[in-house]
């Protein structure tokens, strides 16, 4: 038996195409020089404003992430489970090009880029954070020639990976950053971490108060170089297929983790 109609909640939304709805959007690329992406920016509009795809925002936010920090046999492993709606959303973001417009166009490639990440964020944002990194690692990484060679194809492959293999391996990776410590904050200058010269490169040695995101495949990370504060690759595996001396001590309730 009916025992209350409920009148004061608004019906849930329709399915949008969040980009052709929004003409400031619209005319805002058009604007800037992305105009040519109007086509891509209108297939993925429809595809974050479908009602699936903000299933799997509920999803993945309902359900938390949680550290393995050991296996069953008492080895250290230091990986993250997801869940497989946020899966979804990082293959979603990874095959649109979230990640890798803006260096894979010309002009108004990062206009095209930004556009994606707007309509990205208003469905879920805590898979943006490495969708969001891997896209500012590269300008970095092109700073030095071989790396940049060796890292940027993985980086622009439109291909979700997420195992847990060494770079070479996989279809495609993600880029993360560690920059922050607990005595300094923003105050990248008063980081203690150390990277030491040895055997072709540095070892890195120190304590990151958080890292953004701990999931991907390397990172960005600042330490007390030699001749001051500088800025290494630090990937998660080895050149001989090794897993790095990598260590996440907790999850921070942040974005990256969850929304």
């Amino acid at each position: 038996m009916r025992t209350h109609e409920v009148l004061n909640q608004p019906p849930p939304l329709p399915e949008l195409d969040l980009f052709s709805i929004d003409p400031v959007l619209a005319g805002a690329v058009a604007r800037e020089g992305g105009g040519w992406a109007n086509e891509q920016l209108t297939e993925f509009g429809q595809k974050v404003g479908s009602a699936e795809v903000s299933q799997w925002a509920i999803l993945a936010n309902n359900n938390e992430p949680v550290l393995q920090t050991h296996d069953r046999f008492g080895h250290r492993v230091d990986q993250i489970e997801f869940h497989p709606a946020w899966h979804s959303l990082m293959e979603m973001s990874v095959a649109a090009g979230v990640h890798s417009t803006a260096y894979e166009a010309g002009e108004g490639g990062h206009v095209a880029r930004t556009a994606l990440m707007y309509l990205d964020s208003q469905v879920e944002q805590g898979h943006g954070c490495p969708i969001s990194m891997t896209s500012s690692v590269l300008a970095s990484l092109r700073t030095q020639e071989d790396l940049a060679k060796e890292w940027e194809p993985r980086i622009l492959s439109r291909r979700y990976d997420p195992r847990f293999l060494p770079a070479s391996e996989k279809d495609g990776v993600l880029m993360g950053m560690g920059l922050t410590e607990k005595q300094g904050g923003s105050d990248v200058r008063a980081n203690t971490s150390v990277a030491e010269p040895g055997d072709g490169g540095f070892t890195v040695t120190g304590h990151k108060w958080f890292v953004s995101a701990p999931i991907c495949d390397a990172f960005l990370v600042l330490a007390q170089a030699p001749g001051g504060l500088s800025c290494f690759l630090l990937p998660r595996f080895r050149p001989d297929g090794s897993v790095n001396e990598f260590r996440i001590q907790r999850l921070k309730d942040k974005l990256g983790n969850r929304s």
